[in-house]
């Protein structure tokens, strides 16, 4: 019966304790307040549809996001999140370096002509 009696206790214990330390975080001043998991959704809906409009921000973006994912996973000590979040990191960076080096011009001469069919385009 006493065994059951400790054990009581240190539920209790245990109870109290992450009663204590579960608002903490939200305690604190500042920025610290702000939830990251609420701006990782932003960031992750801004990526989406900047991808979707075919704009390579949108995987800079996903980049920052990755990294608060990381951030995330190191104060809940979910330490799976990280390797897979920069894993994505080093795949976005190529995409982003590949997607601008096909849509960068060349030579001057292209820049200009392309510059000038935009303007033509926009004006007519």
């Amino acid at each position: 019966m006493e065994f059951v009696g400790q054990c009581k206790k240190s539920l209790m214990s245990w109870q109290s304790t992450t009663e204590s330390t579960r608002g903490s975080f939200s305690r604190k001043p500042g920025l610290a307040m702000f939830r990251l998991d609420y701006l990782s959704c932003v960031l992750t809906i801004l990526a989406t549809i900047l991808v979707g409009r075919k704009s390579w921000t949108g995987l800079l973006v996903s980049i920052v996001n990755c990294l608060i994912v990381c951030v995330i996973g190191l104060r809940t000590s979910q330490f799976g999140l990280i390797p897979a979040n920069l894993f994505c990191v080093c795949v976005y960076a190529f995409s982003i370096r590949s997607w601008r080096k096909k849509h960068r011009p060349t030579h001057r001469n292209q820049a200009e002509r392309t510059f000038a069919v935009r303007s033509q385009t926009a004006a007519g």
